[in-house]
C-alpha cells in the first residue's frame, strides 16, 4: 500500500505543480493572462504578486525538507484557488472558471494528505 500511496502523492503533486505553472505567466504579466484578469477588476500589479507566490509554492512543495514551508505553500495554494473561484462566482463567470480553481485546490488537499512522513511536520508528543 505504501508504494501506491507514494505514486498517488507524486501524481497529484505533479498535476498540482503543473497547473500552478500559470503563475509564471502571471509573474511576467503575459498579455493574454492580464486580459483574462481584466473582468475580475484586480489591479495589474496584483497579477504579478499572485504569480510570484504561486511560483514560490511550486518550489516549496517540490524541494526536499522544509516541512513547515510546505504547510504554508499548501495553505497559500488553497486560499488562492478558493479565492479565485469566489472571484469568478461574483462576476458570474462560466462554470469552467469557477470549477477549475476548485479542482486545483482539491489537488493541493490531496497532495498534502498523501505526503510521505519525510515531508510532514512531525508533532511533538
Amino acid at each position: 500500500m505504501e508504494k501506491k500511496k507514494r505514486i498517488a502523492y507524486w501524481v497529484t503533486t505533479t498535476l498540482l505543480c503543473f497547473f500552478m505553472l500559470g503563475g509564471i505567466g502571471q509573474l511576467f504579466q503575459v498579455k493574454q493572462i492580464v486580459e483574462g484578469f481584466a473582468p475580475l477588476g484586480y489591479p495589474t500589479y496584483f497579477i504579478s504578486i499572485i504569480g510570484f507566490w504561486k511560483t514560490m509554492a511550486i518550489i516549496a512543495i517540490l524541494i526536499p525538507k522544509f516541512p513547515m514551508l510546505k504547510e504554508w505553500a499548501y495553505a497559500g495554494v488553497f486560499f488562492a484557488m478558493t479565492g479565485a473561484s469566489v472571484s469568478h462566482i461574483v462576476i458570474h463567470d462560466s462554470a469552467f472558471h469557477i470549477i477549475a480553481p476548485l479542482v486545483i485546490a482539491s489537488l493541493a488537499i490531496t497532495s498534502r494528505y498523501l505526503r510521505p512522513d519525510s515531508r510532514k511536520v512531525i508533532e511533538a508528543k
